[in-house]
């Protein structure tokens, strides 16, 4: 059982440091798998693949979970599609949707098995169109199993991205889902929360799914030697790394080859969904290009701190690239940093509330300065996060179990 410290804080606040957590709570997590669909909100600042086998697991338990994906990808496949079309990246978009998919006989696996699967890499152009022709006329196995009306919604997709695709447009390694979402993002006017719904209703998304913005934007980000780099894959290959140099903030920027900052404010609606939230978690994952990246946009740290929900920090057990030179107190400061910069509060508290690790199984590959983060009025919940099977990485049942307790 946890005791929260008591701290100088608010009303609500103080009652909310007093609390006990128990960690598994067993009733919660028996009553939640009762009945999912009444499952809690909780609410996940992400990106990537990091957070998908906890997704599929999530969903054992609630249907309510609310994932913003930074939509800056500027690698792989995505690369191309912004390229041609000017447009945010939706790789992770499409990726977070699958793992909240129903895939049992009740859902539509067929439909994840079409929305995950890549063309070759190794294939000429012409083999490759042919192939993506004859998928949008319904000449495919992965087409046939599909069931009406689904399979006509997604050839015409596949057909209207035919339409919109440049001449020179390279489909080595596109991923199918991703091409069906552009086509309808271009055919609905560039409106994606528009086509995320649909498709979510076609996978049976069990849980929801949004970017924290829609614009066309990269990510830049600054060292402490003040070398600048624009590009999410850039930063992700280990910039500071090879800078010799931590990574000091991120900015967003116009351009993919030049440093522009921009502002960029969160919808009406992507605000509101952070004050329902009844758990705010930053995740495991690339911790710059994944989680800082999400809280960039302007009224994401001001919702935050409205919210007086848990707010939780899961730290890498692995070693991450973007975080060289700094310390898990380093990576606390620039979460906060970066959400009083757009946020109404100068409390750490009113951002992160709760950190999760597993000092028991895991040598952390950085400092951790646990006396500095209790000093703030963090709450250090050692729990078992990781198991022998998952070990190195966090396993999504002990994840789960620890998350939905706080609620």
């Amino acid at each position: 059982m946890i005791q929260r410290h008591k701290t100088g804080k608010s009303e609500y606040q103080q009652i909310f440091l007093q609390r006990s957590v128990i960690v598994p709570d067993r009733i919660k997590m028996a009553r939640y798998e009762k009945t999912p669909e009444l499952g809690p909100r909780i609410l996940f600042f992400s990106g990537g693949t990091a957070l998908k086998p906890t997704s599929k697991t999530l969903i054992k338990y609630t249907h309510n979970s609310f994932h913003l994906i930074t939509p800056f990808d500027s690698g792989g496949s995505s690369a191309e599609i912004r390229k041609a079309f000017q447009m945010l990246s939706i790789g992770d978009l499409r990726n977070r949707l699958m793992a909240l998919a129903d895939q049992s006989v009740k859902g539509n696996p067929n439909v994840y098995s079409f929305f995950s699967f890549r063309l070759p890499v190794n294939q000429g152009p012409d083999l490759l169109l042919q192939r993506v022709r004859n998928m949008a006329d319904g000449i495919n196995s992965l087409i046939d199993e599909i069931p009406t009306p689904m399979r006509d919604i997604i050839c015409n997709h596949l057909n209207n991205f035919l339409h919109f695709m440049p001449g020179d447009f390279d489909l080595r390694g596109a991923n199918m889902g991703n091409l069906v979402l552009t086509a309808g993002y271009l055919n609905n006017n560039r409106q994606i929360d528009t086509v995320l719904y649909l498709f979510s209703r076609l996978v049976e998304a069990r849980g929801q799914v949004r970017p924290v913005v829609t614009d066309n934007l990269h990510l830049g980000a600054r060292l402490s030697n003040s070398a600048v780099v624009v590009g999410q894959d850039r930063i992700t290959a280990g910039f500071a790394c090879r800078e010799k140099s931590p990574i000091k903030s991120l900015f967003l920027s116009a351009s993919p080859d030049v440093p522009e900052p921009v502002d960029v404010d969160i919808s009406r609606e992507t605000g509101e969904n952070i004050l329902r939230a009844e758990v705010i978690c930053y995740p495991m994952g690339s911790f710059f290009t994944s989680v800082i990246a999400n809280l960039l946009p302007r009224g994401v740290g001001r919702a935050i701190a409205a919210n007086r929900c848990p707010k939780v920090y899961i730290p890498n057990t692995f070693l991450d690239v973007e975080q060289f030179g700094l310390s898990l107190g380093d990576a606390v400061k620039s979460i906060y940093d970066c959400l009083k910069a757009n946020g109404n509060s100068d409390d750490l508290t009113d951002y992160i509330n709760f950190i999760l690790l597993d000092m028991t199984r895991i040598k952390y590959p950085y400092e951790l300065e646990l006396e500095r983060l209790r000093n703030l009025g963090i709450e250090i919940l050692d729990t078992s996060l990781v198991t022998e099977e998952s070990f190195p990485y966090i396993d999504p049942e002990s994840l789960c179990r620890v998350l939905l307790s706080l609620t």
